[in-house]
């Protein structure tokens, strides 16, 4: 799938904290998520475009990265989203472009991670950018 224009960098969607996964297949995981947030990324379907099963692809984001396969997209999509919204696109927008099912699903990761909604965040983020900087 080629890149959606419009769709933020993937160093601005980087959810990993450490170095790399020393797992080739997470590293193709890696890759691959981070530069197309929107696909399909079921377990199913990860374990299949890696040739690995689903459990041994679920123990080896437990192992490496601490997490689940569903966790790790949905962090990377929740960057993808924080930069789209940061960039101005609607809410509604920003959950279709960066994969979430629906403006709910959105919401509710955004509720769960920072306590307030996609709306929030956009106009809290849109009255910092345009106070003039204090030095």
């Amino acid at each position: 799938m080629t890149s959606t224009p419009g769709l933020p960098s993937p160093q601005f969607s980087a959810p990993l904290k450490g170095p790399p996964p020393r797992s080739p297949a997470l590293r193709r995981v890696v890759d691959l998520v981070t530069s197309d947030p929107a696909g399909d990324y079921s377990l199913a379907e990860l374990a299949r475009r890696l040739n690995v099963s689903t459990r041994h692809l679920t123990r080896l984001f437990r192992e490496e990265l601490g997490t689940t396969p569903a966790r790790y997209v949905e962090s990377i999509r929740f960057g993808v989203a924080k930069s789209l919204l940061d960039q101005g696109h609607t809410a509604t927008q920003t959950a279709a472009m960066s994969g979430f099912p629906s403006y709910e699903s959105l919401r509710r990761v955004f509720t769960r991670e920072l306590a307030i909604s996609p709306a929030a965040y956009q106009r809290r983020f849109a009255t910092a950018r345009r106070e003039p900087s204090e030095g």
